[in-house]
């Protein structure tokens, strides 16, 4: 019996990812004609149609759809198959692709990699900076090893280990009349004037469950497409926002013109965790376990 290949699924997983045969070819390293004809070989080999094609785009169909999802799975299979290998024989060592949420990234990685590099001289780190939801989707298709993530959040059907919890606080203009306050209370917050994140990014949501406001909280005039423009919002009197606390002492935070104070839920600290992601049949524990020790230590005090 003949089988599809994993390159013919890789194609294919590609194609309906990006809805774009030009984007999916570059992703490939081929040429367009190339990953067109093998998946016209893939649909000739189930004898089904996968894809609808018209001059002006692509779309998968419900069956596509359906196959695409079990080839990310069978692809994630066959990566995690060579890290076995390669891991039993060089444990903490090669290479390991890690994604991480921006709202991370900044604030985490400055502070954990000298300690990593210093550490495990052996093991290559490739980053990948992306939102949660793609950051899972690649996970998923074996694009990367393990994510960064914050939580709560639905992971789904992966593993995952926290590392840290940290704390939210207020950013507030100089002049505004909380800043009159040691700490500030969720319930004290003037909805009217938070700042958040557009959507997509987990930490809205983060932000508006420490508050205890429903998800659809959002000055719609006002949005933000990452933390450094929000601080910039505050700094110039638009409104207040919420950053966690590893970012307080970024650059961004200790040279901005406002005020911080720490934010209380029910009279408890509102906090959000953090911790590393990875699929069910990715074996590489070992690195795991010292990934998270390190960028537990780099969060330390």
């Amino acid at each position: 019996m003949n089988l599809p290949t994993l390159r013919q699924l890789h194609y294919l997983t590609t194609v309906i990812e990006t809805m774009h045969f030009g984007q999916a070819a570059e992703r490939c390293f081929v040429t367009q004609s190339t990953l067109s004809a093998g998946i016209q070989d893939l649909e000739e080999l189930l004898g089904v149609r996968l894809l609808e094609r018209t001059n002006r785009k692509v779309m998968a169909t419900p069956l596509g759809l359906e196959i695409s999802s079990r080839a990310q799975h069978i692809l994630s299979l066959s990566a995690d198959l060579v890290d076995t290998a390669k891991s039993e024989s060089t444990p903490l060592t090669g290479r390991i692709r890690i994604g991480v949420i921006p709202s991370i990234s900044p604030f985490l990685l400055p502070k954990a990699l000298p300690i990593i590099r210093q550490k495990l001289v052996n093991l290559e780190l490739i980053l990948i900076e992306d939102q949660s939801e793609r950051l899972l989707q690649q996970l998923g298709a074996g694009d990367i090893d393990v994510a960064i993530l914050a939580f709560p959040f639905d992971i789904k059907a992966f593993k995952h280990k926290l590392f840290a919890e940290e704390q939210f606080w207020v950013a507030l203009p100089k002049s505004h009349p909380l800043t009159e306050q040691k700490e500030i209370h969720a319930q004290q917050l003037p909805t009217s004037e938070l700042l958040l994140l557009s959507e997509g990014h987990c930490l809205r949501e983060h932000a508006l469950s420490a508050c205890d406001l429903p998800t659809t909280t959002q000055r719609v005039s006002v949005q933000g497409t990452s933390l450094y423009t929000l601080i910039e919002m505050v700094a110039g009197g638009l409104g207040i926002t919420l950053i966690p606390q590893m970012a307080l002492n970024s650059d961004m935070v200790s040279h901005a013109e406002i005020s911080l104070r720490p934010l209380v839920n029910n009279s408890k600290q509102a906090m959000r965790q953090l911790g590393l992601v990875w699929r069910p049949s990715y074996t590489r524990t070992e690195t795991l376990q010292q990934l998270s020790h390190y960028f537990s230590q780099a969060l330390q005090p």
